[in-house]
């Protein structure tokens, strides 16, 4: 039986159900620890902080 070629709709779902489980690992992998924990330098605590002193004002 010879290889199919996946019409473009299914090759679309293919690839997008790929990332969709990619990016849901990603998401959810995240264990308790200090490798885990954000540092205080990142761009991400910085801009949080600077978030939270706009929604004070």
């Amino acid at each position: 039986m010879g290889v199919t070629r996946l019409k473009r709709k299914d090759r679309r779902n293919k690839t997008v159900s790929r990332l969709e489980v990619q990016f849901l690992k990603n998401a959810t992998n995240l264990e308790l620890g200090d490798r885990s924990a954000e540092p205080k330098k990142s761009q991400i605590a910085k801009n949080n902080e600077v978030l939270a002193q706009l929604a004070g004002k």
